[in-house]
């Protein structure tokens, strides 16, 4: 089982940057996808971006070039470096991982609660 807690939401002015981070629970082993998705309001669930735990990264378009995400495999946890931020940007940003679980011979996916970003003068 893993549990994440997610960090770092607050309110920013356009042009800013804010650095988000989850903690993982899972010990012994590497999560095999972590990253971040944000909802923003009245919106659907978008992807941000994802790394793997080999290190290999995928963003949403709207982020490319501002947003950059890694992770410490050892502790399980994955940040988010947040640049040149948008209004659009605003957001409540969700923490999730995925795991293979070979007890049950299946991908597990799990979400944190969520963390409020607001892009605001």
């Amino acid at each position: 089982q893993v549990q994440l807690v997610e960090s770092g939401g607050g309110l920013v002015q356009p042009g800013g940057s804010l650095r988000l981070s989850c903690a993982g629970s899972a010990s012994g082993f590497s999560i095999n996808y972590m990253g971040w998705y944000r909802q923003p309001p009245g919106q659907e669930r978008e992807l941000v971006g994802t790394v793997t735990s080999g290190g290999s990264t995928n963003y949403g378009n709207s982020v490319k070039g501002r947003f950059t995400i890694s992770r410490d495999g050892i502790k399980n946890t994955v940040y988010l470096e947040m640049n040149s931020l948008k209004p659009d940007d605003t957001a409540v940003y969700f923490c999730y991982a995925r795991h293979f679980s070979s007890t049950f011979n299946t991908w597990q996916d799990y979400w944190g609660q969520g963390t409020q970003v607001t892009v605001s003068s």
